[in-house]
């Protein structure tokens, strides 16, 4: 080659090789690297922490923590009482929730729209409240309940400081939930396999046992599964009724080592790994679940309309039965907060405390530095972390839908793994992260409680994102590239808009339940960083509960007050579709 042509070579490859570099080093390229890069650490570095801190002990494997906290309270009557906890309390809930979903979606119970959202109201209780509002009512001593019904009726109370009463407790809390997966269900169930056993002359009762509830069986088990985990998981319930009663389970042991003066994080981590292992297995049983889910269907390209099931004489029956849960699950809890909040010291009402109500309490948090802390921290970690969930979890959806990228489906998995993590074990594990490495100095700030929100919700993140992302086409994407736009550009202005209705969903259930979130919350904060879910628990822990009941009444005034609005934007851009 002469010299003119090897230089042009040079030239040619010079700029081949500036090319190339510039598309790998892209600016599309790096965001996509960061943000698997994110999602790969949240969700599996403090787990490996937790790992290694439960099985490493000097550089050796060992089980020499699992020796050490399983010496002091045995395994097998800890993991009992919390797999008869998990188990009682999800009958409770599948009861109840499946019971309602089936006479508000199929049945002719009247006042539909009203039923639908008295079922739901229970789930913007936070769990704390409505656990000490069930101690106010089913406490042998103080419990309303008990002292003007069950104590004249039968001459004896029922004691909430029970395994049964844990059960009960946690299973009202829950039904609203399993009232959620079922209404799903119901709602795209061909309702003409009904009609033919009911014209067969086949009785409501047997229609409901043979046809209705086999057809319903994937999201039954489903549900099962969820509710399993999340009772194990559970942590205002064992913590705050358990451990009165002297009922120990996974989760109130987990605490009640870390509290310890020094804490035993050794023996936190082993109980952790117990918890994780159970929490695990219902996860995976639901994902096999799941795949096998489609031999289940009935709603095909053949249209339908669903009619509803004629209840005849048992039409108001069951309508009271409606508004007996609704009283039960929600009136008295918020009644008997609301009556503890104008008190000035709590005492089971009588006509004397009646008359002598005042709004001291009110005055008193209103006026309280620390409240008005916990109301700052706790908005700055709600806004914090539902936005970057969901700006997060709408590029990695992006990635996950829209590219090939060789193994997205991991990204997919691991974004999903929080899910299987209790809220307390993987406060656990993001504290074994900050205390150990060198560094970061994230502890005693309120940005190791934002890395715990940032993982417990990529999952729901991850899903409304996806979701959404499913069903935008493709072509409105690609005219904008062939337009000349970038591909930042076209994401925000062509994609980002029109996932919006899917963003804005998730990021507003996003913020409601960090504001109520307390499981990873109680290993993580430290004096000075309180959040109001923090602020109730240490107000139960020194009987302030007049104030207590006040700040919690206006809190779950002011989540009303939101999900209402959310309800009210979701009309106009689509969201309660998403």
């Amino acid at each position: 080659m002469t010299a003119p042509g090897a230089a042009a070579g040079a030239l040619r490859s010079g700029i081949v090789g500036r090319d190339t570099l510039r598309r790998l080093f892209s600016g599309r390229n790096l965001i996509v690297v960061a943000v698997i890069a994110i999602v790969f650490y949240i969700a599996l570095v403090p787990l490996g922490f937790l790992l290694w801190e439960t099985f490493v002990q000097d550089g050796q494997l060992t089980l020499e923590r699992f020796r050490e906290a399983y010496s002091a309270i045995g395994l097998t009557s800890m993991a009992a009482n919390s797999l008869a906890f998990a188990a009682g309390s999800s009958a409770i809930a599948m009861t109840l929730g499946t019971l309602l979903a089936y006479l508000i979606v199929r049945t002719d119970v009247p006042f539909k729209p009203l039923m639908f959202a008295a079922s739901l109201v229970p789930l913007i209780i936070p769990g704390i409240l409505h656990t000490i509002a069930w101690i106010f009512l089913a406490s042998p001593e103080i419990g309303v309940i008990n002292l003007h019904v069950i104590q004249p009726l039968t001459g004896r109370s029922f004691d909430v400081f029970t395994l049964p009463g844990m059960m009960l407790v946690e299973g009202l809390h829950l039904a609203p939930l399993v009232f959620l997966l079922m209404v799903a269900s119901f709602r795209s169930m061909d309702p003409s396999l009904e009609e033919s056993a009911i014209m067969s002359g086949a009785p409501l009762s047997t229609v409901f046992r043979r046809v209705t509830i086999p057809l319903a069986r994937p999201a039954l088990y489903a549900a099962v599964l969820i509710m399993a985990v999340r009772t194990l998981e559970s942590f205002e319930v064992p913590a705050i009724i358990g451990l009165q009663g002297g009922v120990w389970v996974f989760t109130s042991r987990i605490w009640h080592v870390l509290k310890d003066k020094p804490p035993s994080y050794g023996q936190a981590g082993a109980y952790s790994m117990s918890l994780l292992l159970l929490t695990s297995v219902g996860i995976y049983l639901h994902s096999r679940l799941a795949k096998r889910s489609r031999s289940y269907q009935t709603v095909t390209g053949k249209g339908f309309r669903p009619r509803p099931v004629h209840l005849g004489v048992w039409r108001w029956p069951a309508t009271l039965l409606i508004l007996l849960y609704f009283v039960v699950a929600v009136v008295l809890p918020l009644a008997i907060l609301l009556y503890a909040s104008t008190q000035r010291f709590y005492s089971p009402p009588t006509r004397a405390t009646l008359s002598d109500m005042s709004l001291d309490s009110y005055r008193d948090v209103i006026h309280s530095d620390l409240a008005v802390t916990a109301v700052r921290n706790s908005t700055v970690l709600g806004l914090g972390s539902a936005t970057a969930v969901m700006l997060l979890m709408a590029i990695a959806s992006w990635i996950v839908v829209r590219t090939r990228l060789p193994g997205r489906w991991m990204i997919d998995n691991v974004s999903f793994m929080p899910l299987a993590i209790p809220g307390l074990v993987l406060g656990v594990g993001i504290l074994f992260v900050y205390l150990r490495v060198p560094g970061v100095h994230l502890y005693n700030t309120l940005w190791i409680m934002f890395m715990a929100y940032l993982t417990r919700y990529m999952p729901y993140g991850m899903r409304y994102a996806s979701t959404s992302m499913f069903q935008i086409g493709r072509e409105l994407e690609e005219s904008a590239l062939t337009s000349g736009a970038g591909w930042f550009q076209s994401f925000r202005r062509v994609v980002v808009p029109l996932l919006m209705p899917g963003l804005i969903a998730g990021w507003i259930y996003i913020l409601i339940v960090s504001v109520r979130e307390l499981s990873s919350t109680i290993i993580l904060y430290s004096p000075g960083k309180e959040t109001l879910s923090i602020l109730i628990w240490e107000m139960n822990q020194n009987g302030e509960f007049p104030q207590l009941a006040a700040l919690g009444t206006m809190m779950v005034g002011a989540l009303i007050v939101l999900v209402t609005l959310a309800y009210k934007l979701g009309a106009r851009i689509g969201i309660r579709e998403a």
